[in-house]
């Protein structure tokens, strides 16, 4: 079990009318950063994705999370993020798998660590902040399509979720719940919540200290052209209000995928991912 005495995130249903998405800023974050490279050390797990399953079949998942902890056993493991968040689902499951490892915990933020990835973060029992790295914290949200009833279950759902994640920040830093609360509200109690640098993290109680995580002023030297550009066009059209799904056809549709679904691509290779995301920029600018 973890060494600090961390709450047990509890068990939610989730709304059949429920689909997550990770926060604009925290995507448009998370793709001008470089993909903290693969560690060489033994014990390691890397989250360097959405968490949860994407329409490309990326992300990272409770699944992954418990195969890695198989195979770790029981010794000590250094757990390293950059993620804009996700499914909070996902987040609270690989938080829970985490709080139970029975050796120490150590967390790297490696670049952002936001939403459901700030969850996992305090499953540490030492978290350390990258240089340059970020924290953000916000309430629990997602999109919900159905009639009021619907809305009326899922709004019951994202209360109590602030509850629980609330209750966890607040044993990992020693605030109080309010003040937690008040803190996933954010300036104007919209999604937005709260952003920390490392070294308001450190003070508020979210990290214990910083680290050298690298340079961090090259996306491109660490993640492959087509993946960074396809996360950059993401993050543009999530902050023009752009669905997860609907993004993900929009962007399939100029790979040459047929749709979200199916990864087979007509011509993928010609397409100049840089040059669609400036147009696209562009176009989304007037």
């Amino acid at each position: 079990m973890s060494l600090r005495k961390l709450p047990e995130a509890k068990a939610f249903k989730r709304p059949d009318c429920y689909q997550w998405d990770s926060p604009s800023d925290a995507l448009g974050e998370w793709s001008d950063r470089p993909a903290a490279a693969e560690a060489d050390e033994p014990n390691t797990i890397s989250i360097l994705d959405t968490i949860g399953e994407d329409f490309w079949g990326d992300g990272f998942t409770a699944k992954r999370a418990a195969a890695a902890l198989r195979a770790i056993g029981k010794k000590d493991v250094t757990v390293n993020i950059n993620s804009p968040g996700g499914d909070m689902f996902e987040g609270l499951a690989i938080y829970n798998l985490l709080r139970e490892h029975p050796a120490k915990v150590t967390v790297k933020v490696m670049g952002v660590a936001a939403s459901a990835a700030s969850i996992i973060a305090m499953a540490g029992d030492e978290v350390l902040m990258g240089t340059g790295s970020i924290m953000m914290v916000h309430n629990a949200w997602g999109v919900v399509i159905g009639n009021r009833h619907e809305f009326t279950d899922a709004a019951e759902v994202f209360e109590t979720f602030d509850q629980s994640m609330a209750s966890i920040y607040a044993a990992r830093t020693g605030l109080e719940e309010s003040e937690v609360l008040a803190m996933l509200d954010g300036p104007t109690r919209s999604s937005d919540g709260t952003y920390m640098s490392a070294a308001d993290a450190i003070e508020k109680g979210f990290a214990d200290g910083e680290f050298d995580a690298g340079d961090q002023s090259n996306p491109s030297a660490s993640i492959p052209a087509d993946i960074l550009a396809r996360r950059r066009m993401e993050a543009v059209l999530a902050k023009q209000g752009v669905s997860r799904k609907d993004r993900a056809e929009l962007i399939n549709s100029l790979s040459g995928e047929r749709d979200a679904a199916q990864t087979a691509a007509r011509d993928a290779g010609d397409i100049d991912w840089a040059a669609e995301v400036g147009k696209l920029k562009q176009s989304l600018s007037y």
